[in-house]
């Protein structure tokens, strides 16, 4: 039988929250409750869930690109309360749009002999679409649900669904 991980990327409050610093919108807000239950099947079947959470330094230099967001230690860079990790479940910090640039993600990925991925979460066009594309270069086999991604350029959400189906293998279902 396969091992599974859901990867669930920067659903924290400066994205997802409309106080948020980098608020992603309404559409951020309607995929929670699609999180929500996949989270929860994840977690009755105790597959591994992995959070990526941007946090980013005082000083980055993607502030130079995107407003400040998702600083650590504050607010902005909390997941939000409806999908907060429990004990056990990993949370990645991350300073870049991939989950594997400077962080430990391959390594606990290897460690749990996962087969198969799931991703979920924003940006569709920047973080999500930068980590399936890192999985995709490791071989994973890899879903990224619609009802589970948003962006804040509805444009570039469709081009990054089929960009990571195309060119990474995605099953965007």
């Amino acid at each position: 039988m396969p091992k599974k991980a859901l990867i669930i990327v920067d659903m924290l409050n400066d994205f997802v929250d409309e106080k948020g610093a980098l608020y992603c919108g309404d559409t951020a807000r309607s995929i929670v409750p699609f999180i929500q239950e996949r989270l929860t099947g994840y977690r009755n079947r105790k597959d591994l869930v992995i959070y990526l959470q941007d946090s980013h330094d005082e000083d980055d230099k993607e502030f130079e690109k995107f407003p400040k967001h998702s600083v650590a230690g504050t607010w902005g860079c909390d997941v939000i309360p409806e999908l907060s990790p429990q004990a056990g479940e990993t949370v990645i910090p991350k300073k870049r749009y991939s989950g594997f640039y400077g962080t430990d993600l391959e390594n606990v990925l290897k460690a749990y002999d996962v087969d198969e991925i799931e991703v979920v979460g924003v940006c569709t066009s920047i973080c999500v679409m930068d980590t399936v594309g890192g999985l995709a270069n490791r071989d994973y086999k890899i879903g990224v649900p619609v009802k589970g991604v948003a962006d804040f350029d509805p444009e570039m959400h469709q081009f990054s669904l089929k960009r990571m189906e195309k060119i990474y293998g995605a099953d965007v279902s």
